[in-house]
């Protein structure tokens, strides 16, 4: 628990130096390894500490450890899609960035936005949710980086 809090601290310290939102990124080998678990963690410190902390969203993958850590964080409803006769579930950016909470936790950087929103990648939600002064806690398994590599070098 003195870890989490002085990650949080740590990362609170930075928060205070900009006005261009700070980026935190918890990278993992595989899907499981506690990623989402530490996020929600750090979160629950921030809210402890004063901070205007959101969960702008989260996959918790059915893992009740992880769902029960969700219990008294405040979440951003997500925006509702249809798409190919489904309503699916993506980040609301556009909430996140009316809400302007000091910091907001988006699982799932290298996850691909249904066809028709505004990013084609979450990173790309993330990238505008900095430039609008948030900051940013997400998390991403080490093999997608790999499939960022024609991305990152745009």
């Amino acid at each position: 628990m003195e870890e989490i809090r002085k990650s949080a601290e740590e990362f609170l310290n930075l928060i205070k130096k900009s006005r261009r939102g700070k980026f935190k990124v918890y990278i993992g080998m595989s899907a499981g390894v506690s990623k989402t678990y530490r996020m929600l963690q750090e979160a629950h410190s921030l809210l402890r500490n004063g901070i205007d902390v959101k969960i702008g969203y989260i996959e918790t993958h059915n893992r009740a450890e992880t769902q029960a850590l969700l219990d008294g964080l405040p979440i951003i409803p997500r925006r509702k899609l249809f798409y190919k006769g489904k309503e699916l579930e993506e980040l609301d950016v556009q909430a996140v960035v009316n809400l302007r909470p000091e910091v907001v936790i988006v699982d799932e950087l290298a996850h691909t936005n249904i066809e028709g929103s505004k990013n084609e990648k979450r990173w790309q939600d993330v990238l505008e949710i900095l430039e609008s002064g948030i900051n940013v806690i997400s998390a991403v398994n080490i093999q997608h980086f790999e499939s960022l590599n024609e991305d990152i070098k745009k």
